[in-house]
C-alpha cells in the first residue's frame, strides 16, 4: 500500500458558501491540492426537495470522481442531509453534519445548542438527530434562515440590512438561552460578524470548516487517507457550473490568504 497520494481532495457546494470550508482545509493542510466545485447554475439547494438535492449531489460526486480526486468533502449542509454515506462510488465521503454536531457537543457548557440552517437542513432534523444520538441529554433548538444564503452570495456581509435580518432570525432562538450555535450552512460563516454581534461573546459559534478539518486529520493519521508528498507546489482549483465575475471577486475575498490557482467553468455531464 502506498504511503502517499498526490490526487486532490474534492470539495463541493451549491455556490460560494463552501469556499469557507475550502479555505479552512487549505490552511490546515498546506501540502494538499484541492478541487472545488460550486454548482452555481442550480443555486440554491436549501429550498429544493430532498430528492432533487440528492440527485444534484450524486452528479457533483460523479463529476469530481472523473477528475480523479481521492476524497469528497460535501461542503453543503443541505446536500449533507441527503448523502449520509461515508463512502460513495468507491471514494471516502465527508459531510458536515457529523463533525459540526461533535464540535458543538465538545464546546457546549450547558448542552443547550442552537442550529441555524436552510429550510431543507432544518426540516430534515439531521443535526438534531445526530446530536441526540451522541448525547440524548442535549437540548436542541433550530431556526431556518432562508435569506442568509442570498445575502452571502450578494457579498452583503457588512450591510446594515444584513444586521437587521440576522437579529430578526436570532431573536426567538436566543430566548432559549442557548450556549452554543451551529452555523448549519457553509454560507453562514460569511455573515459570522453580524451573527456574533447578536449572540455576544458568551455563545460559542461552531463553524463546519474547522470541524471537518479535524475529521480529515484523524483519517490521515489512521491511514484511511494518504497525504500528498509531491515536491511540486499544490494546486487549488475552483470550478463553477455557471460563469460569474461577481463569484470570482467574492471568492478571492473569502479565500484570502489562500490563493486559488485557477478558476474555470465546467459542465457536469
Amino acid at each position: 500500500m502506498k504511503d502517499h497520494d498526490s490526487r486532490p481532495i474534492g470539495v463541493f457546494d451549491s455556490g460560494i458558501g463552501g469556499l469557507t470550508v475550502l479555505k479552512e482545509l487549505a490552511l490546515q493542510f498546506p501540502q494538499e491540492s484541492f478541487l472545488y466545485l460550486g454548482d452555481t447554475a442550480r443555486l440554491p439547494y436549501g429550498s429544493k426537495s430532498g430528492h432533487t438535492i440528492r440527485k444534484y449531489s450524486e452528479q457533483n460526486i460523479e463529476f469530481l470522481k472523473r477528475q480523479d480526486v481521492k476524497a469528497i468533502v460535501i461542503a453543503c449542509n443541505s446536500a449533507s442531509t441527503q448523502v449520509p454515506e461515508s463512502e460513495f462510488a468507491g471514494l471516502p465521503v465527508y459531510n458536515v453534519i457529523g463533525p459540526g454536531s461533535q464540535r458543538a457537543l465538545e464546546v457546549s457548557s450547558g448542552l443547550r445548542i442552537g442550529i441555524l440552517g436552510t429550510r431543507a437542513t432544518i426540516n430534515s432534523q439531521a443535526y438534531t438527530k445526530r446530536i441526540h444520538s451522541m448525547n440524548p441529554k442535549a437540548q436542541v433548538f433550530d431556526q431556518a434562515c432562508p435569506l442568509f444564503v442570498p445575502l452571502a452570495e450578494e457579498g452583503w456581509d457588512s450591510d446594515p440590512v444584513t444586521n437587521l435580518i440576522v437579529f430578526r432570525y436570532l431573536s426567538t432562538l436566543m430566548q432559549n438561552q442557548i450556549d452554543t450555535l451551529i452555523l448549519g450552512c457553509t454560507h453562514y460563516p460569511i455573515l459570522k460578524n453580524s451573527i456574533a454581534r447578536v449572540t455576544g461573546s458568551s455563545i460559542e459559534l461552531v463553524d463546519s470548516g474547522e470541524a471537518i478539518a479535524d475529521w480529515l486529520e484523524e483519517d490521515f493519521i489512521a491511514g484511511r487517507l494518504q497525504r500528498r508528498k509531491d515536491p511540486a507546489p499544490r494546486m487549488v482549483t475552483v470550478s463553477t457550473t455557471d460563469s460569474s465575475t461577481h463569484f470570482t471577486e467574492l471568492a478571492h475575498r473569502i479565500l484570502k490568504p489562500v490563493k486559488a490557482d485557477e478558476f474555470r467553468v465546467v459542465d457536469l455531464v
